[in-house]
């Protein structure tokens, strides 16, 4: 049974910023950002956020706000505090696909089976970029799956879920997001890789890019610095979060990291080295459908303008016990990681708030 935390004081808890600045205190664009913040977590129930922002490559501002667990009065730590990521696994998982694309080992106009032969072929021919930008017509989830509690031991058994499933449209004609279909990308993934999927992103993408603080959300282990998840119930109260297993969704939404990792992940796709300029172009660009209409989002990536005109690309992010956004604003130089541990998170204009305030 979930159980309410009727002690916690959520006024004063979003009062205590419990991470490193980075910036001068009295910053203006940090006194202003923390007073966004802090009213955004007050008027929430929020138990705990964690930002980092950086500009050029340099970080602007990395600060923890609240607690990663309230029974132990744990403090948010952004670079150690680690938080379900939700979606914004897919441009993790979209790394890993683009380094084997490099090396000539993925084509992205063949058929999934070229690498994951033993899922069944389907009515129409289903494309490694059709599955990656959500126009293959594979499912999302139904029902109760989004809060699964199965473990899943391979990747393999994790598309047993869907496999059996027909597709929802004809590929390429319509837009129909799906993290089933990151499922079948892990799979393809391990079939171009000839290697586990697990073991394949940490060595090639976190730890290629010193993402420390960044794994799969095993719920058996140890991970020290995880931190715990909550949600508001129907009564408007603070309670655990349910218990869930992500193993049947690392690729779409598996992964924990700190708000710095985040960050430093995004930095990497600003300009070329990790990746090369063309994929990070073929990467982020918007697909389209066959009747010419853009989807905006390419391979993993989300793309768009602000409310204030500012072109991005990015991802979001929603879990049980935790809501993430990753922008990144090309122009602008900038990338913002916003981190929290609860499921109940809507971030409104904060996003585009905290890219006007570290702009000016």
């Amino acid at each position: 049974m979930q159980k309410i935390l009727l002690l916690v004081l959520l006024p004063l808890l979003a009062l205590q910023p419990a991470g490193a600045q980075t910036r001068r205190s009295s910053d203006p664009a940090i006194r202003e950002a923390t007073g966004l913040i802090q009213a955004i977590m007050t008027e929430q129930r929020i138990p705990g956020i964690s930002v980092t922002i950086t500009r050029d490559g340099k970080t602007l501002w990395s600060e923890g706000f609240g607690f990663a667990d309230l029974e132990n009065q744990s403090p948010v730590i952004p670079g150690k505090t680690m938080f379900r990521i939700g979606s914004v696994s897919k441009p993790f998982s979209a790394a890993g696909l683009a380094l084997l694309y490099e090396a000539g080992k993925v084509d992205l106009d063949a058929e999934v089976q070229a690498y994951v032969p033993y899922f069944p072929r389907k009515k129409y021919p289903v494309t490694v970029r059709q599955v990656a930008g959500h126009i293959a017509g594979i499912r999302h989830y139904r029902g109760q799956e989004f809060l699964s509690a199965d473990r899943f031991p391979t990747v393999k058994e994790s598309l047993s879920i869907f496999a059996g499933d027909t597709l929802l449209f004809e590929p390429g004609t319509k837009y129909s997001y799906s993290s089933y279909g990151w499922n079948l990308i892990s799979a393809v993934i391990e079939g171009a890789s000839k290697e586990d999927f697990l073991t394949y992103m940490q060595r090639e993408v976190f730890d290629r890019l010193g993402m420390d603080h960044t794994a799969p959300d095993h719920t058996d282990s140890i991970i020290v610095g995880r931190t715990r998840y909550y949600a508001v119930n129907n009564k408007g109260n603070l309670v655990n979060a349910p218990y869930v297993d992500n193993s049947y969704k690392w690729a779409g939404g598996g992964f924990i990291a700190t708000s710095d990792d985040v960050a430093r992940f995004a930095n990497a796709h600003m300009n070329p080295g990790f990746l090369k300029a063309s994929t990070l172009e073929t990467w982020t660009q918007s697909q389209h459908l066959k009747d010419g209409k853009a989807t905006n989002y390419g391979i993993g990536w989300g793309s768009g303008k602000d409310g204030e005109g500012r072109p991005f690309v990015g991802h979001t992010g929603g879990s049980v016990g935790g809501i993430t956004m990753m922008r990144i604003y090309p122009e602008e130089k900038l990338v913002i990681a916003i981190l929290s541990n609860s499921s109940d998170v809507n971030y409104g204009k904060l996003t585009e708030q905290l890219a006007t305030l570290f702009t000016k």
